[in-house]
């Protein structure tokens, strides 16, 4: 572990995402949000990688060559989806009930990936892509995962992130009305755990990060979850070591 890295994982959150192993992959079980998020996701992280290392939109395999890393893996919903953009990936996550399901969908589905359980401060080497949706969230130092990130990031690699706001409208429809009617499991967010965009851009700044790209996943009844400009439910960040030349448009 590095000596500026203090354990990132609350023993708390990964008991609660572990009991979830069971049925992560099931559309309509207890991960069905993060099933309808998904896709929303992948949008966003296929155009930072298009921009970010110059690959053709139309490409099958824009990854091809490159490593990834995908932090809070969960059972893989977006670590097979980069592995089959052809990146070699490794998925880490606190929950070794999570990594055994992981291990085990990819075996399915034909897919080499790495799994590993347990902190992503004691994984060794760099990624030319690292990813961490909605974890920062659940960490116990937010700024030390942030550094970590930064120390398992490769130069001229780019970093996603993603994670609900800290406003009145993301506590009521994530945590009021999703774990109130059951279509989150009660007690998997925590409103006081929650990062303002210009939070999580000072946590960037001070981990040696520029950011590239901020968009938000809103929510409307007609269009469901959708990219947006509106941060004030969900957004995602897109950053680079601060000393190298931008790529973003």
């Amino acid at each position: 572990m590095s000596e500026t890295s203090t354990p990132s994982i609350r023993a708390s959150e990964a008991a609660h995402f572990g009991a979830m192993a069971g049925d992560w992959w099931d559309p309509k079980g207890s991960s069905a949000m993060l099933h309808k998020l998904n896709p929303v996701r992948l949008a966003f992280v296929r155009e930072c990688i298009d921009r970010h290392f110059g690959s053709d939109q139309r490409a099958l395999r824009p990854l091809g060559g490159r490593t990834a890393l995908d932090v809070g893996c969960g059972a893989g919903l977006l670590t097979e989806p980069l592995a089959r953009l052809g990146a070699d990936v490794t998925g880490i996550d606190a929950a070794p009930e999570l990594i055994e399901a992981a291990r085990t969908h990819a075996g399915q589905s034909g897919l080499a990936i790495r799994y590993v359980d347990g902190e992503v401060a004691e994984l060794g080497g760099t990624f030319d892509l690292v990813t961490a949706l909605e974890v920062v969230e659940h960490v116990a130092d937010p700024s030390s995962f942030v550094r970590t990130l930064a120390e398992r990031l490769a130069p001229g690699g780019l970093l996603l992130m993603s994670t609900p706001n800290r406003t009145g409208l993301s506590r009521l429809l994530t945590i009021t009305l999703a774990e109130g009617t059951g279509r989150i499991p009660q007690g998997t967010h925590n409103f006081d755990q929650f990062l303002a965009p210009e939070q999580l851009e000072r946590l960037l700044a001070d981990a040696g990060f520029r950011v590239t790209a901020t968009r938000g996943i809103a929510f409307s009844p007609t269009r469901g979850l959708h990219l947006s400009d509106d941060l004030r439910l969900n957004y995602l960040i897109a950053a680079t070591h601060a000393q190298e030349p931008s790529c973003s448009a």
